[in-house]
C-alpha cells in the first residue's frame, strides 16, 4: 500500500523538536494527497497544524506492541525518532542498558552499579544463543566464544564510544566474561593474570577528565589465545596514542594518570620513603587540574590492589621499586625550577631539591641536568654551538623529557604485562577486544582528536563493508533478488587525511623541515584542499584552522602543536645523558638497539580483506603520525581477518546522573557511531524478517476460513500477504522467511488490531445485551412479586367484616371439637389393634426362639461329635502329614549324614594305604580316648565324693558357726543394751535426724517385706527342688553306670553324633570317631578294599543309565516349569549334575509307576531303603540329642563342681569377715546358718533369721547414724561395718542365686536325661539293625551321594548364620566382580536393593568372626577405595553413580544396624541382634563411608543437573503448554545470529517430566532410600526454579500476562508429578514458591495502590531487586495490555525499601541443600539372602 495511506486519524508521528529532538503528535485528521498541511494533536492537548512537503513527510511512529524491543531492527518503523524513542523506553523506564541494533550491543553507561554481572549471570548466558536472551554484553562475548568454537574462526569485539561511555567497563566485562566461561583446569592461572592486566593498565594509562573519572587515554587491543579445548593459554596487548601531553597537563578538574596519586597517597609507607614523596598538591604534574581527589575512589587501597595485580603477574618487588622510581623522578622532574636570566636565557640552580633528588633516583649527574635543560647543542658541519634557551623553551624541553620518560615507562610495562601473559604452547585461535576511542569533538581540538577521528574513519569504513556484507549473505541465503543498496562510504575522507601528499603526509614532510612550523603547514593544506575538495574547509573568521566532514560530523582543528606533537622530540643531549644513566632501567629505555620485532605481530598471519596503502618508509616512520598509521594498517588487517563483534557505548548524560536520558546527547553520539547508519541500510531494503511459522501464529485471526483449510502454512502466508497487501514490492518470499518493507509490518499490526478491536466489540455487544436482558428480566419479576403481594393485600382488606370474623371463629371451635372427637376414635381403634397385634407377635416370637433354641441345642450337640470326628481326622491327617514330613526330614538328614560318610569313606578308599597305616595310631588314640571316658568317669566319681564330702565338712563348718552365732548373740545383746543407753541420751538430739531417715526406713522396710515374701515362695520351691536333686542325682549315678556299660555298644552310634561335633569343632575328632565304626567294620572292610574299584565303575555305569533314562523319559521343559525360584537359582549355581539330581528328586513320584512297570524288583528295593532311612534317620536324631545333651550333663557337672569349689572358697572368707566384726556380724551368720538349714530342710530358720537381720540391720543404721552426728569416730567404724554387712549379704545373694542355677541346671539334666534314657534303649536295640541295613545301602547309593552332595548341603534343611567364608587371597577377586565390574542395568530388578553391600557386609562379618584386623582393615579399605574408582570411572553414568549410591547407603546403614550400639538396635529382629559385630568397633570407617556417600550423591545431583538443565527453559518457558495464548512479537537480527544451531531439539514440558520420571524411576530401581529420593527431587526442583526464573529476569519478551499463565500451568504439571510419585512431603514443591510468585506477578493488575499493596504481600519469596526487574520488564503482547508505569514502579519499590533482602538479581543454581543419609535398618535377614551366579562368586561360600 502507499505509504500516504498510513497517514490517518488516530495514527501517530515524529515531529522535530528543540529540546527533545523530537516529539510525538497524533493526526486528527486524515492526510490527503496534495494537502500542504497536516493536522496534528500534541500530548499536551494543543491541536497543531504543520506544515509538510508530499515527499518528505512527518516519520510515524510504531504501534506501542513494537515499543521497547531488545533490537532495534524489530521495529517496524526504522529511523531516527523510533530509535531514540525505544531507547528511552528501555533506558530511563525499564532501567535496561543493552539494546541491540542489527549486529550492534549499544551500551548505555547507568552510571550507577547493578546486580547484572556476576557468575550467575554469566552461567546464564553461557550456551545461549544470541536472540533468545536479553541483551548483554555477556551475550556478545558468548557470541564470539561459539563462533569461534564452532567455526574455527577467529573472532573480535570491537568497543568504542566517547569517554565516559563506559568502553573500559564493556571491555573488562567481555574479558572476565572469557575468563570464566574457558576456565582451565591447570594451576597457571591464565585466567586471572589475564583479568590481573586490566587494573595495572588502567592505573597507568587512566585518567580523569569531565566526562569520565576513569577514562582510558589509549586505544587497546588485547589479543585472548586459546588452545584447540578453547581454553584461554595466554594473551597479548597492543597499544595506540597515548594522551602522554597529560602528563605535563591537566585542564581543569582534570587528573594526572592514577599512577601519580597512588604513588602520592601512599608515600608515608616505609617501602616508599626513599622516593621522598608527599601529597599531590606539592607536584605541579598532579595539581593542575585544581582537584586532587575523586569522589569514592581511595588511591591508597587502589596503590595496594595495583601491587598485588603486579605481584599476581609474576612482578617482583624490585621491579614494582623501579617502576615506582622512575614515577617518582617524574613527578620531582615537573618541580624543577627554572629562572629566566634575561629575555633569551634561563638557569636551574644546582641546589635544588627536586632537581637533586631526580638525578639520585635515575642516576644523573645533576649539573649536567641543570644545564642541558636550560641549554641545547646545534651541530653544524663546521663547528658545535651551545645556545642558551628562554625559560618557555627551557620549560618545554623538561616538559618534552617527562613525556619521553613516561612513554618509554608506559611501553615497557605493556611489554613486561605480554611477557607474563605468553604461552608455550601453539596458539588455535584467538578473540581480540579493543578498546578504543570514539569519535571525539570538542571546543578546541587538536592533533590527538585527529588522530582518534582517523581511527574511527577506518573503523567505520570496516563496520560499513561489514554489514553490507551481512546484509547481502542474508538474502542470498533466502534466495532474495539482491538489490544495490546505496551506503555511505568514508574513503574519500579517509584518502583525504592517508593518501599520497594527504594530511597526515604534508604534516610529515613539514616536520622534516628545520624551520617548519604550523602556519606553513596549515597554508600547504589551504593550498591544496580548499575549493578541491568538498570534505576540506577553511573558517571563515580563522586562518589557523582547517574543518574536515568526517562520517558522523563536521570537526574543526587547531593546528597550534601539530607538528611539535607529531615530531614528540627530545634534545639529543638530554637522551645521551640518560643513556648513561647509572640506573639500568633508565638506561635501558633510551638505547639505540633496535627495537626487536613485537611478539604479537609475529603470532598474527592475516591476510588483508582489503588493499591498503602501504606508507612511505623514508622517513615517516619516526614521526607519532606515521607509527600510528602503521600500527593501524595492522589493527585493521587483524580485524579483517577476523570475524568482528561492535558495541558501541553511549554516554546518556554529561553531569554522570543515574538513568538520566539526554536526547541530544545520544543522539549526536548515534550520528557518531554507525547506529543510524546500520538502521538506514536495513530500512532501505527489507527490515522486517519473519518465519513462516511466526507470521501463522501471529495473524492467523487475519485469515479466513478457507484460507486455513489449506494444509501447506507457507501457502497460506503467501495467500493471506497478496489478499492484505496488493503492492507485491512491500514484501518478498524466502525459503525461510518473509521479508518486510518497512512500515508493513505496523500496517499488520494495524490490521490485527483493528480485527480484534472489532471482534471485542462484537463480544462487548454480545455480553452487554444478555446483562441487560437477564437485568430486565430480573425486574420484571421482582414486579410481578410486588404486584401479586399488593392486590392480594387489598382483597383481603376488601374481604374482611366483623360478622365475617366471629362466623369464621364459630368456624374453627366446631372444627376443633369434631376433628379432636374424629382423632381420639381413630386413635383408640388404632391402639386395640396394635395391642392384638403384639400380644400374638410377642407371643410367636417366643414360640419361634424357643424352637431356635432347642434346635441350638441340638445342633451344638451334633456339632460336639462332628467336631469331634473332624478333629480326630485332621488329627490323624495331619500326624500322617507329619510322619511324612519327619520321614522327609529324616530321610534328608539322612541323606546328609550318609553324604559325610560318603565324604569319608570317599576319601578313606581313596588314601587307603594312609588309612591303614594310621589305623593304628587311631586305635592308639581310641584307646586313649577310652582311657579319658574312663578318667572322665572316674573324676565324676571322684568329684561326687568330693562334693559329699564337701557336704559333710559344710555341715560341720556350719555346726561350728552356729555355736559362734550363739556366743554372738551374747555379745551383740550386750551391745545393743549400750547403744540403746546411748540413743536415749541423744534422743532429743536424734529427731531431726529421724524425720530425715524416716522415709528410708519405711523403704527399707518394704523391701525387707517383700525379700521376706520372695524368700518364703523360694525356701518352699528350694525344699522340693533339693529333694527332687537328691533322687535325681541317685537316677544320674544309677544311669551313668549303665552309660558306662554301654559304652562299647555307642561307639558306632557316637562316630556318626561326633562328625556333626567334628564340624562344630574345626574337625578334630572326626577320623577317630569313624575308626570306632570302622572297627565294627573291620571284616567288611576287606572286601570293600578288593571290590571298590569294581563297585564305582557299575554305580557309575548304572547312573549315568539312569539318568539318561530319566532324561529320556522325562521333558526338562516340565521340569524347570515345576522348579521353584529358588531351585533355579541353585540349578545357575550348581550347573548340569545338580539338574540331573533334582530332576531325579523331584520327578521320584512320577517316575514310580515307569519304573514299577519295568523294575518291580528295584521299586521293592527303593521301598525297603526308603523304610531303613526313616529308622536310621530317627535313630540318628536320638543319638545326636542324647550326645548333646550328656555333653550339656557333663558341662554342667563341671559348672556345679566349680561352683561347690567357690563356695568352699567363700566360707572361710566369711569366717575372717565374721572373726573381724563378731559384734557387728551376727546378720551374716544368721544368713550363713540360714543357707545350711536350706541345705539341710532348715528353710523355715532362714526365713526368720533374715527377718532378725533386716530388724537389727535396720536398728544399726538408726543407731550409728545417729551417734554419727557426735561421735565422728564411732559412725565411721561403725558405717565401714555396715558397708562390710551388705557386701556379705550380697556375697550371699548372689551364693543363693548361683546355687538356684545349678539346681535348675541338675533339675533339667535330669529330666532331659530321664526322656533320654527311655529311648536309648530301644534305639541301642535298632542300631545293630540299622547298621547292618546301611551297610548294603552304602554300596547301593554311594554314586548318588556324591553327585548329590551339593544339592544337599544347598537345599537342605541348614541353618545359616548370615557370613561369608572367603580367602585373603581372593579379596581382591571380590572386589572386582562386585564392584568394578558389576553392571547394574538388568541386574537390579532380580535382586534385592543393597544386595552387593549385603553381601560386604557378610564378609565382613566373616572377617569379624575371625578376629582378624588385618583382614578386617584389608577389605574395609578395599571396598572403599573400590567404590571411589567404579564411582571415579563412571563420573558421567547416571544409573551407576545411583546404583552404588544406593549400595553405599545400604552398606553404611548394615554397618550400624549391626553394630551393637543400641540406637541402631531398637527395628532389629532377635535374630538380626545375634549377628552384630562382637570384636571390632567401626565407627571411623562409617565416617569414610558417609563422606564417600556424600561425594557421590553431590556428582549424582550434578549429572542430573547436567542432563536437566538444557530442557527446562524450552519446556517451562518457551514451549506453550497452554496452546492458542501465547501471540509472538517481531524479531529482530539477533534471531538471524549465525551462532544458533537449528539442529537443537524442541522440548517441551513433557519432556521436563519425561526426564523427571526417567531419574525417579533409575533411584527406585536401584534401591536408593525414599529419603534420599525425596532430598534429590528436592534438589532438581529448586534447579527448575531457579534456572527458570533466572532466564525470566534476563529475557524481556518472556515477561507478560500470557506467559505467566504457561508458567503457572507448568508448575501446576510439575505438582501433579509430585502428587503421582507420592513425594509431597519432599518440599519440592517449596522451591517453586519465587517461580509461582513471579508467574502471579505477571498476571495480577498493576495499576492502583492496592495493587502494590498486594504485590508487596504476595511476592515474600522474591527480594526487592527480582520484583521490580520483573515489573520493568514487564512486556505486553497486545495493545490491548497496558505498560507498568514508572509511577506504579516507584510505588512497589517504596513499600519494598522497608526489606533487608538480597540485593542479588540471580537465584544461584549451583547451591545444594544439606544433604542427611536416614538410617534405614535392612529387613532382609543376612542368612536367607542368595549370590546369584551372575554375580561370579562362586568362590564364597556361605556358613
Amino acid at each position: 500500500m502507499a505509504v500516504a495511506e498510513l497517514y490517518t486519524q488516530y495514527n501517530r508521528v515524529w515531529i522535530p523538536d528543540a529540546e527533545e529532538v523530537w516529539k510525538s503528535a497524533e493526526i486528527a485528521k486524515d492526510y490527503s494527497v496534495g494537502d500542504k498541511v497536516l493536522r496534528l494533536l500534541l500530548e499536551d492537548g494543543t491541536e497543531l497544524d504543520y506544515l509538510v512537503d508530499p515527499e518528505s513527510l512527518p516519520p510515524l511512529r510504531n504501534p506501542d506492541i513494537l515499543v521497547g524491543e531488545n533490537d532495534l531492527t524489530a521495529l517496524s518503523y526504522l529511523h531516527e525518532p523510533a530509535v531514540l524513542h525505544n531507547l528511552k523506553i528501555r533506558f530511563a523506564e525499564s532501567k535496561l542498558i543493552y539494546t541491540y541494533s542489527g549486529i550492534i550491543l549499544v551500551a548505555m553507561n547507568p552510571y550507577k552499579q547493578l546486580p547484572i554481572y556476576g557468575d550467575a549471570i554469566i552461567h546464564a548466558y553461557s550456551g545461549q544463543n544470541m536472540g533468545d536472551m536479553d541483551p548483554h554484553i555477556f551475550a556478545v562475548a558468548e557470541e564470539a566464544y561459539k563462533q569461534m568454537a564452532r567455526n574455527n574462526r577467529n573472532q573480535s569485539i570491537i568497543v568504542s564510544g566517547e569517554s565516559g561511555a563506559g568502553k573500559t567497563v564493556s571491555a573488562r566485562y567481555a574479558m572476565r566474561y572469557f575468563a570464566t566461561v574457558s576456565r582451565s583446569s591447570s594451576t597457571a592461572h591464565v585466567e586471572d593474570k589475564v583479568l590481573a592486566s586490566n587494573p595495572i593498565t588502567e592505573a597507568v594509562g587512566n585518567a580523569k577528565t569531565t566526562r569520565n573519572d576513569n577514562s582510558s587515554r589509549f586505544g587497546k587491543y588485547t589479543e585472548i589465545s586459546f588452545d584447540e579445548r578453547n581454553q584461554i593459554i595466554g594473551a597479548n596487548m597492543r597499544t595506540y596514542l597515548l594522551e602522554k601531553s597529560r602528563v605535563v597537563f591537566q585542564s581543569e578538574n582534570e587528573r594526572n594518570y592514577h599512577i601519580f596519586y597512588q604513588l602520592c597517597a601512599s608515600a608515608e609507607q616505609s617501602e616508599f620513603k626513599h622516593l621522598k614523596l608527599g601529597s599531590a598538591e606539592e607536584f605541579n604534574y598532579t595539581r593542575m587540574g585544581g582537584n586532587t581527589v575523586i569522589e569514592g575512589v581511595n588511591d591508597r587501597a587502589d596503590m595496594v590492589e595495583t601491587q598485588k595485580t603486579f605481584t599476581l603477574l609474576g612482578f617482583k618487588e624490585d621491579f614494582q621499586m623501579d617502576v615506582f622510581k622512575v614515577l617518582a623522578a617524574i613527578l620531582h622532574l615537573g618541580n624543577v625550577q627554572i629562572t629566566a636570566v634575561g629575555t633569551e636565557k634561563s638557569s636551574i640552580s644546582e641546589d635544588d631539591s627536586h632537581l637533586k633528588v631526580f638525578c639520585e633516583l635515575l642516576g644523573l649527574e645533576s649539573s649536567k641536568v641543570a644545564q642541558w635543560l636550560c641549554n641545547r647543542k646545534i651541530i653544524t658541519s663546521s663547528e658545535t654551538v651551545v645556545k642558551p634557551m628562554t625559560r618557555p623553551q627551557a620549560v618545554n624541553a623538561r616538559d618534552a623529557l617527562a613525556k619521553k620518560i613516561y612513554a618509554h615507562l608506559f611501553d615497557f610495562i605493556v611489554e613486561r604485562i605480554n611477557q607474563a601473559l605468553q604461552f608455550s604452547g601453539k596458539q588455535h585461535t584467538f578473540i581480540g577486544v579493543l578498546d578504543i576511542y570514539g569519535f571525539e569533538t570538542f571546543d578546541v581540538n587538536s592533533f590527538e582528536q585527529f588522530c582518534i577521528n582517523y581511527a574511527n574513519e577506518k573503523l567505520q569504513q570496516q563496520f560499513n563493508l561489514h554489514v553490507f556484507k551481512l546484509e547481502q549473505e542474508e538474502y542470498m541465503k533466502e534466495d532474495i533478488p539482491w538489490t544495490l543498496i546505496d551506503f555511505y562510504d568514508n574513503q574519500p575522507v579517509i584518502d583525504l587525511i592517508e593518501a599520497k601528499m594527504g594530511i597526515l603526509e604534508l604534516l610529515d614532510e613539514e616536520c622534516l623541515l628545520p624551520h617548519g612550523t604550523d602556519e606553513n603547514w596549515l597554508q600547504k593544506l589551504y593550498n591544496n584542499f580548499v575549493n578541491k575538495n568538498a570534505l576540506f574547509e577553511k573558517p571563515r573568521m580563522s586562518n589557523t584552522s582547517f574543518i574536515i566532514q568526517h562520517f558522523a560530523d563536521k570537526v574543526e582543528y587547531k593546528c597550534e602543536g601539530f607538528l611539535e606533537k607529531n615530531r614528540d622530540t627530545v634534545y639529543d643531549i638530554l637522551v645521551e645523558i640518560l643513556r648513561a644513566s647509572k640506573f639500568h632501567l633508565c638506561a635501558k629505555f633510551f638505547q639505540e638497539n633496535p627495537v626487536p620485532p613485537s611478539p604479537f605481530s609475529a603470532m598474527i598471519t592475516v591476510k588483508s580483506a582489503k588493499q591498503v596503502i602501504k606508507p612511505n618508509s623514508k622517513h615517516f616512520r619516526t614521526t607519532v603520525g606515521s607509527k600510528f598509521r602503521s600500527s593501524l594498517y595492522l589493527l585493521m588487517e587483524t580485524l579483517n581477518a577476523t570475524t568482528p563483534h561492535y558495541v558501541r557505548c553511549i554516554k546518556p548524560n554529561d553531569e554522570k546522573l543515574p538513568f538520566e536520558f539526554n536526547a541530544k546527547r545520544i543522539v549526536q553520539q548515534l550520528r557518531a557511531c554507525g547506529v543510524l547508519e546500520t538502521i538506514r541500510i536495513s530500512a532501505q531494503s527489507y527490515p522486517s524478517r519473519w518465519t513462516y511459522i511466526e507470521f501463522y501464529s501471529r495473524y492467523g485471526i487475519l485469515m479466513t476460513q478457507q484460507e486455513l483449510s489449506l494444509s501447506d502454512k507457507k501457502e497460506i502466508c503467501k495467500v493471506v500477504l497478496h489478499r492484505l497487501i496488493q503492492d507485491s514490492n512491500q514484501y518478498q518470499f524466502g525459503k525461510t522467511k518473509i521479508f518486510f518493507r518497512a512500515g508493513q509490518v505496523a500496517y499488520l499490526e494495524k490490521l490485527r488490531l483493528d480485527k480484534l478491536r472489532q471482534s471485542c466489540i462484537v463480544i462487548q455487544k454480545h455480553i452487554r445485551g444478555w446483562l441487560q436482558r437477564r437485568k430486565f428480566l430480573r425486574e420484571r419479576q421482582a414486579a410481578l412479586i410486588i404486584q401479586q403481594y399488593f392486590r392480594g393485600q387489598q382483597t383481603v382488606r376488601k374481604a374482611i367484616t366483623a360478622t365475617a370474623l366471629k362466623e369464621a371463629w364459630a368456624a374453627i371451635v366446631i372444627q376443633k371439637h369434631c376433628r379432636g372427637y374424629l382423632v381420639r376414635s381413630l386413635y383408640q381403634l388404632i391402639r386395640v389393634a396394635t395391642v392384638t397385634i403384639q400380644a400374638y407377635t410377642r407371643g410367636f416370637l417366643a414360640r419361634r426362639g424357643y424352637r431356635k433354641m432347642l434346635k441350638e441345642h441340638k445342633a451344638v450337640i451334633l456339632q460336639k461329635y462332628a467336631r469331634a470326628w473332624l478333629a480326630r481326622r485332621r488329627f490323624q491327617s495331619i500326624r500322617r502329614f507329619v510322619l511324612n514330613i519327619q520321614l522327609t526330614y529324616r530321610v534328608q538328614r539322612l541323606q546328609k549324614k550318609l553324604e559325610d560318610q560318603n565324604k569319608e569313606n570317599h576319601g578313606l578308599v581313596e588314601k587307603l594305604t594312609s588309612v591303614a597305616a594310621l589305623r593304628a595310631s587311631d586305635m592308639e588314640k581310641i584307646q586313649k580316648l577310652e582311657t579319658e571316658l574312663e578318667r572322665a568317669a572316674a573324676h565324676r566319681q571322684n568329684y561326687e565324693e568330693r562334693g559329699r564330702r564337701y557336704r559333710d565338712a559344710a555341715e560341720e563348718k556350719l555346726a561350728k558357726l552356729q555355736k559362734h552365732n550363739s556366743e554372738l548373740e551374747t555379745q551383740k545383746e550386750q551391745i545393743q543394751l549400750k547403744l540403746q543407753e546411748k540413743t536415749e541420751e541423744l534422743k532429743e538430739k536424734m529427731d531431726h535426724l529421724t524425720k530425715q531417715l524416716f522415709d528410708d526406713v519405711q523403704r527399707e522396710e518394704q523391701q525387707r517385706t517383700r525379700l521376706e515374701k520372695s524368700f518364703e515362695l523360694k525356701t518352699q520351691d528350694y525344699e522340693k527342688q533339693i529333694q527332687s536333686l537328691k533322687e535325681e542325682i541317685k537316677a544320674l549315678k544309677d544311669e551313668k553306670m549303665q552309660l558306662q556299660r554301654q559304652v562299647d555298644e555307642e561307639h558306632i552310634t557316637s562316630a556318626s553324633l561326633k562328625g556333626e561335633v567334628a564340624r562344630l569343632s574345626q574337625q578334630a575328632k572326626t577320623i577317630s570317631e569313624f575308626e570306632k565304626e570302622i572297627e565294627l567294620l573291620q571284616e567288611q572292610k576287606i572286601d570293600v578294599e578288593k571290590h571298590v574299584q569294581s563297585q564305582k565303575r557299575e554305580m557309575r555305569e548304572k547312573m549315568s543309565e539312569i539318568t539318561r533314562q530319566l532324561l529320556e523319559s522325562y521333558d526338562i521343559e516340565d521340569v524347570r516349569s515345576r522348579l521353584s525360584v529358588e531351585d533355579l537359582e541353585h540349578l545357575n549355581e550348581d550347573g548340569e549334575l545338580w539338574f540331573a539330581y533334582e530332576g531325579l528328586k523331584k520327578a521320584t513320584r512320577v517316575l514310580e509307576s515307569h519304573f514299577q512297570s519295568q523294575k518291580d524288583c528295584y521299586e521293592k528295593e527303593i521301598e525297603a531303603l526308603n523304610f531303613k532311612v526313616v529308622h536310621l534317620s530317627q535313630e540318628i536324631n536320638h543319638l545326636q540329642k542324647l550326645f548333646r545333651e550328656e555333653n550339656d550333663i557333663n558341662e554342667n557337672i563341671r559348672h556345679e563342681v566349680t561352683r561347690l569349689t567357690s563356695e568352699n572358697m567363700m566360707i572361710p572368707d566369711f569366717k575372717q569377715q565374721i572373726s573381724e566384726l563378731e559384734k557387728q556380724k551376727q546378720d551374716l551368720e544368721i544368713r550363713l546358718n540360714e543357707q545350711t538349714e536350706r541345705m539341710k530342710g532348715k528353710l523355715e530358720e532362714l526365713s526368720n533369721q533374715l527377718n532378725l537381720h533386716r530388724e537389727e540391720e535396720g536398728m544399726q543404721r538408726k543407731a550409728i547414724e545417729a551417734q554419727s552426728e557426735i561421735h565422728t569416730k564411732e559412725k565411721e567404724k561403725l558405717m565401714d561395718k555396715i558397708q562390710e554387712i551388705q557386701e556379705a549379704s550380697e556375697h550371699l545373694k548372689k551364693q543363693v542365686e548361683t546355687e538356684n542355677e545349678v539346681k535348675s541346671d541338675f533339675q533339667q539334666e535330669a529330666s532331659r536325661l530321664t526322656l533320654e534314657n527311655r529311648d536309648l534303649e530301644e534305639e541301642l536295640d535298632m542300631k545293630d539293625r540299622v547298621i547292618k541295613k546301611l551297610q548294603d545301602q552304602v554300596r547301593t547309593l554311594t554314586r548318588t551321594i556324591e553327585k548329590a552332595n551339593d544339592v544337599h548341603l544347598s537345599s537342605g534343611p541348614k541353618e545359616y548364620l548370615g557370613m561369608l567364608e572367603y580367602k585373603r587371597e581372593d579379596e581382591a577377586k571380590l572386589i572386582q566382580n562386585l564392584i568394578l565390574d558389576l553392571k547394574p542395568r538388568g541386574v537390579v530388578v532380580n535382586m534385592i536393593p543393597g544386595l552387593p553391600a549385603h553381601i560386604l557386609f557378610m564378609c565382613v562379618r566373616y572377617a569379624d568372626s575371625l578376629n582378624d584386623a588385618n583382614m578386617l582393615k584389608s577389605l574395609m579399605n578395599s571396598t572403599i577405595n573400590g567404590i571411589k574408582q567404579v564411582v571415579k570411572e563412571h563420573l558421567e553414568d547416571f544409573e551407576m553413580l545411583s546404583f552404588w549410591l544406593s549400595n553405599t547407603c545400604h552398606f553404611l546403614n548394615c554397618l550400624k544396624q549391626y553394630s551393637g550400639e543400641e540406637e541402631f538396635m531398637k527395628h532389629n529382629s532377635p535374630h538380626q541382634n545375634k549377628n552384630c559385630l562382637n570384636n571390632f568397633d567401626l565407627s571411623e570407617y562409617r565416617q569414610i563411608l558417609s563422606d564417600v556417600a556424600i561425594r557421590i550423591y553431590h556428582q549424582f545431583i550434578i549429572i542430573m543437573e547436567n542432563n536437566i538443565q538444557p530442557i527446562i527453559v524450552p519446556g517451562m518457558l518457551e514451549s506453550e503448554s497452554l496452546q492458542g495464548i501465547s501471540g509472538l512479537k517481531p524479531t529482530g537480527f539477533r534471531k538471524r545470529s549465525s551462532s544458533i544451531d537449528d539442529t537443537d531439539a524442541a522440548y517441551t514440558m513433557t519432556s521436563v517430566l519425561q526426564q523427571l520420571s526417567y531419574f525417579y524411576c533409575t533411584m527406585c530401581q536401584n534401591g536408593l532410600d525414599p529419603e534420599l529420593v525425596r532430598q534429590a527431587v528436592k534438589q532438581l526442583f529448586f534447579l527448575i526454579g531457579a534456572v527458570t526464573l533466572n532466564s525470566l529476569f534476563l529475557r524481556k519478551d518472556m515477561c507478560s500476562c500470557r506467559k505467566g499463565m504457561q508458567i503457572r500451568c507448568n508448575i501446576s504439571y510439575l505438582e501433579e508429578w509430585l502428587k503421582d510419585k507420592n513425594l509431597q512431603n519432599s518440599l519440592a514443591k517449596e522451591t517453586l514458591e519465587p517461580l509461582s510468585q513471579a508467574a502471579w506477578l505477571l498476571q495480577v493488575k498493576k495499576t492502583t495502590d492496592s495493587d502494590a499493596k498486594e504485590i508487596y504481600e504476595r511476592c515474600t519469596s522474591l527480594s526487592a531487586v527480582q520484583i521490580i526487574k520483573i515489573l520493568n520488564s514487564y512486556t505486553p503482547i497486545d495493545d490491548f495490555e497496558k505498560r507498568v508505569t514508572p509511577a506504579f514502579v516507584r510505588k512497589v519499590q517504596a513499600l519494598l525499601n522497608s526489606r533487608e533482602d538480597s540485593s542479588q538479581l540471580m537465584l544461584d543454581t549451583k547451591y545444594l541443600f544439606q544433604v542427611t543419609f536416614p538410617f534405614t535398618p535392612s529387613p532382609h535377614a543376612l542368612e536367607m539372602i542368595q549370590i546369584p551366579s551372575s554375580f561370579k562368586l562362586g568362590f564364597l561360600n556361605r556358613l
